[in-house]
């Protein structure tokens, strides 16, 4: 039997939030063990002067807990 966890992470990106989820799963992969899986629960953009600026992800990062 195994026990997963669930932890939130906001990630951002100038380019996408394609590439805002993708640093966020990099990212997490560099502090926690055994990642299986993940979902955006949320996505924001930050504008400045009528431009988007920055895009942010909020994801559910998945992960199996070592015995």
């Amino acid at each position: 039997m195994s026990v997963a966890r669930v932890t939130e992470v906001i990630s951002s990106s100038s380019i996408s939030f394609e590439d805002a989820v993708k640093q966020g799963i990099e990212r997490a992969n560099k502090t926690l063990k055994n990642v299986q899986g993940a979902w955006v629960k949320d996505q924001k953009v930050v504008v400045k002067d009528g431009a988007i600026t920055e895009y942010r992800a909020t994801l559910k990062i998945t992960f199996v807990l070592v015995d």
